[in-house]
């Protein structure tokens, strides 16, 4: 009787010592993640006044959460009366454990922090990179989402993405169009010259202010004289205006008379008696 009367005794004490920290360390905590979803909703509110990239909120977001609540559950810990030293040094080993097993998502990683922070290409550019041609769709921790102009999705991971060359054919706002065109010998020239610099000064796509239009003969080929027909325009409008002038050259030649020519091949039979 008396064992079982110690025994209650040292679960009262162990109660009235542990239990108002328990309660405590539960209260801190459910304020503590209410504090901090006010916390993230404030910097996103914060970030978009300051017109940050879009790309990089969820990013800091995400990251912004994770610290505070790794700090939030330390500090809980501490309250309930666990030894954080020893903790720190169990958590900092298997943090060194899951870092080498992780080591090529933890590259993947920084290089989604590179591409954030140096902005190579935003969400909606369209680019080319690791063999790949699309559309950027989403920057994610880890990959870079690609939507291909037929429409096939194509996932990058983030660390050579951060580390390769990249083509952004969306960075600047004006590109430059380079039309080749080849007419014959005895074609004439200056005529062939007039249809193309008249047809791109009529299109209101191109660009002639600072940059006007201009047709050079680019060389002499083997069957053709070639010319380059150079034109400036707003990155929006590069293929609609390169499909629509390609076609209308051809047409226009064909009213001019002039002619565009085409490999040949002349076949000579003998007959050896």
């Amino acid at each position: 009787m008396e064992k079982f009367q110690e025994i209650l005794a040292k679960v009262y004490e162990l109660a009235v010592t542990y239990g108002m920290k328990f309660v405590l360390a539960i209260v801190v905590l459910i304020v503590g993640l209410i504090v901090i979803k006010w916390i993230t909703k404030a910097l996103v509110r914060f970030m978009r006044k300051g017109k940050v990239n879009e790309s990089l909120i969820p990013f800091l977001k995400s990251m912004a959460n994770i610290l505070l609540k790794a700090m939030l559950i330390i500090s809980v810990m501490g309250m309930v009366g666990i030894q954080m030293t020893s903790f720190i040094a169990v958590l900092g080993a298997a943090g060194l454990a899951v870092g080498l097993a992780l080591q090529g998502t933890l590259q993947n990683f920084a290089g989604g922090v590179m591409i954030l922070l140096f902005k190579p290409y935003e969400v909606g550019h369209f680019i080319e990179a690791q063999g790949y041609m699309g559309t950027v769709k989403d920057i994610q921790i880890f990959t870079t989402v690609l939507t291909t102009p037929d429409n096939r999705k194509v996932i990058i991971p983030n660390s050579p993405l951060a580390t390769g060359s990249i083509t952004n054919f969306s960075a600047m706002p004006i590109r430059r169009i380079d039309f080749a065109f080849g007419i014959g010998y005895s074609d004439d020239i200056d005529k062939a010259k007039e249809i193309l610099l008249k047809m791109a000064q009529k299109d209101d796509r191109v660009l002639k202010d600072e940059n006007p239009p201009e047709v050079m003969v680019e060389g002499l080929g083997d069957s053709s004289v070639n010319l380059k027909l150079r034109t400036w325009v707003k990155s929006e409008d590069y293929w609609s205006l390169f499909f629509d002038i390609t076609e209308n050259v051809k047409k226009q030649f064909d009213g001019a008379g002039i002619s565009i020519p085409f490999p040949q091949q002349d076949v000579h039979l003998y007959n050896h008696k």
